[in-house]
C-alpha cells in the first residue's frame, strides 16, 4: 500500500515547485516594464502580493513615468 505520508509529501513538493515557476512566469514581465517604464526593476515584485499587486498596476498606468521625462518612452 502506497504510505500516506509520502504521497502527502510528494503533492506538496509539486505545489511549490509549481508556484515558483508561476511567480517567475509573472515576476518578469513586471520587471521589464517596470524597468521601461524608469523605474526600478525590484518593484516588480510587489506583484507578487495580493492587493498590492492592484495598486502597482494601477500606478504603472497612471502614474508620471521618470522615462516620459528624459524623452525615451514614445507613444
Amino acid at each position: 500500500m502506497i504510505d500516506e505520508n509520502m504521497l502527502g509529501n510528494t503533492l506538496w513538493a509539486g505545489h511549490w515547485l509549481w508556484m515558483v515557476v508561476i511567480a517567475i512566469v509573472v515576476v518578469i514581465p513586471v520587471w521589464r516594464i517596470c524597468q521601461r517604464a524608469g523605474y526600478s526593476g525590484w518593484l516588480g515584485l510587489l506583484i507578487l502580493v495580493p492587493m498590492v499587486n492592484l495598486a502597482l498596476l494601477y500606478f504603472l498606468a497612471f502614474a508620471d513615468r521618470p522615462s516620459d521625462k528624459a524623452g525615451i518612452w514614445h507613444e
